[in-house]
C-alpha cells in the first residue's frame, strides 16, 4: 500500500480513497521521506481500512510515530460522525488513557546527579511497578465506582493531588458521564488492587534534564526556566482495568457490527454504531477507563513528590514539583471541529495520539490560553524526550498529534536481539541509571526498537501541527 502514497509536501503524504473501492475519503500521514521509507505497509494498509468505516469523516490521519497496531495502527486518529459514524474498541486501543504527566522542578542537574542512583532506588521503591503489580492504595468496591466516576477529583479529595494537578490535566483529571454499570465485574477485580501502579511494557518514570529550548516564551509559561532543570516524566495507563474494559466490548461490538449489518474490512475493526446502545455502553465504560488512568497517575504523583522528599530532604513544595500538563495518548472524544467550513460533532479516536490544541482554545488551562496546550512526547529509553504546543494549524488532524517515538521492532524480536544486563550497561555507561523489575524490560524497550524520536518530533514541527518547546534527557529511569 505504501507506493499509493501521493507526496502533498515534504511532511504530508496522501493516500486517495481512489485507490480502494469501499475508502470513503482520504488517509493523511505526516512524516519526512526518512519516516514513510521506515513505515510499516501494514500499517498505512490499517489506515485505508479505517477510511471504509461508516460515518468517518476526512482524513484519517497517520502521525509519524505510526506502526502496526490492533485495528488502527499507533500513532493514528479517526474522526466519526456522530449519527452516521461509529465508535470501536479496538480504534481507542487496550490501554485506555495510556498517557504522560510532566512534573516541573527547580532542582538542577548538579543537585541531582550526584543522588541519581538512591533516587531511582527510592522511586522504584515507592511507585509499585512491573506486570501484575499491586499499589501501596487500598480501595473498597464502593471507593472504586468514585474512582471511576470522578477520576483524579478522587485523589484530590482523599489528599494524593493539589487543584493545581487539577487544573493542568486534561479534561481536568475526569471526564464526565462514566458509569461503572457498563463496566464488567472482571474489569473491577483486575484494577482495584492495582490502582496507583506503574505496570510494565512501555510505561516508566524518568529523571530527565532540560537539554534545549527552542521557545522560551512558552518554555516559560509551562515552568521550563533554564537548561539542566531537572524534569520528571511519568508515562502509565489504566493498567489491567482499561485491558479488560477494551476486550470485553471487543467481544460486544463483534456482535453490534453483525446486528447492525456493517461490513468490517478487518475483524479487528468490530464496532458499534455511534448513538446505539452498544456504542455508548462502551463511550461510558470507556471513560471509567479514562479516569482510572488520570486518578493512577495522579495517586503516583503524590508518591513521587514524596519520594523526592525522602532523598533531597526537603518539602515538595519548595522544590516547586508543579504538574505542568497530564495528557491522553489512547481515548475516544466527542468532539466539535470545523470540517469543510461546517461545525460538527465528532467521536474522535486518537490511539497513540496526543491531543494538541491552540492558543485561546476553551479546554486548555487558563495559564496556558496565550501560548497552546502542552503536547508531551516520550522518546525511547536512553533518548530524548519533548515539550511541544499546540497550534491552529492541528485543526487538519482534529488538533492532534504524535505520542513517542513509535516501534521499529516488536517486543518479542527486541527480547531476542538484546540482553536486557548489556543495554543496563550501556545505559550506565551513557550516565544514566535504568532500573527494572526483570532485565528482559530493558531488552524489549531498548532505544534501537524505536524510531529515531528526533526524527519524528522535525516531522510534525515541520508540518505546523505541534512545535517545538524544550528537549529533555533521561538522568534515571525506573521501568516495569
Amino acid at each position: 500500500m505504501k507506493e499509493k502514497l501521493e507526496k502533498i509536501d515534504e511532511y504530508r503524504w496522501r493516500i486517495p480513497k481512489t485507490v480502494r473501492e469501499k475508502m470513503k475519503v482520504d488517509a493523511i500521514v505526516y512524516g519526512s521521506k526518512a519516516i514513510i521509507d521506515q513505515a510499516e505497509d501494514a500499517a498505512i494498509e490499517q489506515l485505508t481500512n479505517v477510511a471504509c468505516l461508516p460515518g468517518v469523516v476526512e482524513p484519517v490521519c497517520g502521525m509519524p510515530d505510526i506502526h502496526w497496531g490492533y485495528g488502527l495502527p499507533m500513532g493514528a486518529v479517526g474522526a466519526f460522525d456522530e449519527e452516521e459514524g461509529i465508535i470501536a474498541s479496538g480504534l481507542t486501543g487496550f490501554d485506555i488513557n495510556c498517557g504522560i504527566r510532566m512534573i516541573k522542578t527547580n532542582l538542577t542537574v548538579d543537585e541531582v546527579k550526584p543522588k541519581i542512583r538512591e533516587l531511582i532506588d527510592v522511586l522504584f521503591k515507592n511507585v509499585p511497578c512491573g506486570v501484575g503489580s499491586k499499589g501501596r492504595l487500598r480501595v473498597n468496591d464502593e471507593q472504586l465506582d468514585e474512582v471511576l466516576r470522578n477520576g483524579a477529583v478522587w485523589a484530590l479529595e482523599n489528599g494524593y493531588a493539589t487543584k493545581h494537578d487539577i487544573e493542568h490535566m486534561e479534561e481536568n483529571g475526569k471526564m464526565d458521564g462514566a458509569d461503572p454499570s457498563k463496566v464488567s465485574d472482571e474489569a473491577k477485580k483486575r484494577g482495584k488492587p492495582q490502582l496507583g501502579t506503574l505496570g510494565a511494557g512501555n510505561h516508566f518514570l524518568e529523571v530527565q534534564r532540560v537539554d534545549q529550548i527552542y521557545d522560551e516564551k512558552t518554555a516559560k509559561a509551562f515552568g521550563i526556566e533554564h537548561n539542566d532543570q531537572v524534569v520528571v516524566m511519568l508515562h502509565c495507563g489504566s493498567r489491567g482495568f482499561g485491558h479488560q474494559v477494551a476486550s470485553d466490548y471487543l467481544q460486544i461490538h463483534a456482535k453490534a457490527a453483525r446486528k447492525y449489518g456493517i461490513w468490517l474490512p478487518d475483524e479487528q475493526l468490530v464496532c458499534a454504531p455511534a448513538n446505539s446502545q452498544e456504542g455508548q455502553d462502551y463511550f461510558k465504560a470507556m471513560k471509567c477507563a479514562v479516569n482510572y488512568a488520570f486518578c493512577n497517575r495522579t495517586v503516583m504523583t503524590a508518591w513521587i513528590r514524596e519520594s523526592f522528599e525522602q532523598v533531597f530532604k526537603r518539602d515538595w513544595e519548595s522544590m516547586d514539583m508543579k504538574t505542568i500538563y497530564d495528557v491522553c495518548h489512547n481515548i475516544c472524544k466527542y468532539e466539535t471541529h470545523r470540517v469543510n467550513g461546517e461545525k460538527r460533532n465528532l467521536y474522535v479516536h486518537r490511539k497513540g495520539a496526543t491531543r494538541a490544541l491552540p492558543p485561546g482554545h476553551e479546554l486548555i488551562p487558563k495559564s496556558y490560553m496565550d501560548v497552546g496546550q502542552p503536547v508531551l512526547i516520550a522518546g525511547s529509553m536512553g533518548t530524548a524526550s519533548y515539550i511541544l504546543v499546540g497550534t491552529d494549524k492541528a485543526k487538519e488532524t482534529f488538533y492532534s498529534s504524535c505520542h513517542g517515538a513509535g516501534r521499529t521492532m516488536s517486543r518479542h524480536k527486541a527480547i531476542k536481539t538484546h540482553w536486557g544486563d548489556k543495554v543496563k550497561k550501556e545505559l550506565e555507561q551513557s550516565g544514566i541509571i535504568a532500573k527494572s523489575t526483570h532485565p528482559k524490560v530493558l531488552a524489549e524497550e531498548a532505544p534501537d526498537a524505536y524510531k529515531d524520536v528526533d526524527e519524528v518530533i522535525e516531522s510534525v514541527h515541520n508540518a505546523g501541527i505541534s512545535t517545538k518547546v524544550a528537549r529533555m534527557t533521561p538522568l534515571g529511569v525506573a521501568k516495569g
